[in-house]
């Protein structure tokens, strides 16, 4: 075989790619660790954790619900709706002394509001009780905490 001239191009030869060679190396990337999983069995809810939460619940659901109160009776009274409908109720009837008092109506609310959360709170720590007394005969529930990554 005679040589090539100088400065002529010369074609190496190549070796297609293997199977092996085609494949992404997954040895290479690091892998990322698996999140760790632990199974835990509830069995016990504490009566006075349970107390303690559910009155700052629904203390706090009392006060959103009074402070919308509050805002809906300041625009319906900015409107005039309270007016008219203090006027209606009059000529209903009702007698004409009739007024509709917006403290005598909100303390109320607040009364109901603060009777119902404490009522509530207390049905919170029987059910507590009931779970605990019926975990004791299944096993309570059975929970699957993990981490994230």
């Amino acid at each position: 075989m005679s040589q090539p001239a100088e400065g002529t191009p010369v074609a190496t030869p190549t070796t297609s790619p293997t199977r092996a060679d085609e494949r992404p190396r997954r040895r290479s990337q690091p892998r990322r660790p698996r999140a760790r999983q632990a199974r835990v069995m509830i069995r016990k809810v504490g009566p006075w954790s349970v107390l303690k939460l559910s009155l700052l619940f629904y203390l706090c659901v009392m006060a959103v619900i009074v402070g919308a109160f509050v805002i809906l009776y300041g625009i319906l009274s900015a409107v005039g709706l309270i007016d008219s409908l203090t006027s209606l109720i009059r000529q209903l009837g009702f007698g004409e002394d009739f007024e509709i008092n917006g403290d005598w109506l909100f303390s109320r609310g607040i009364a109901v509001g603060i009777a119902m959360a404490i009522l509530w709170s207390l049905i919170n720590v029987f059910v507590a009780f009931l779970y605990n007394l019926i975990s004791d005969l299944v096993g309570g529930i059975e929970v699957t905490l993990s981490e994230r990554r």
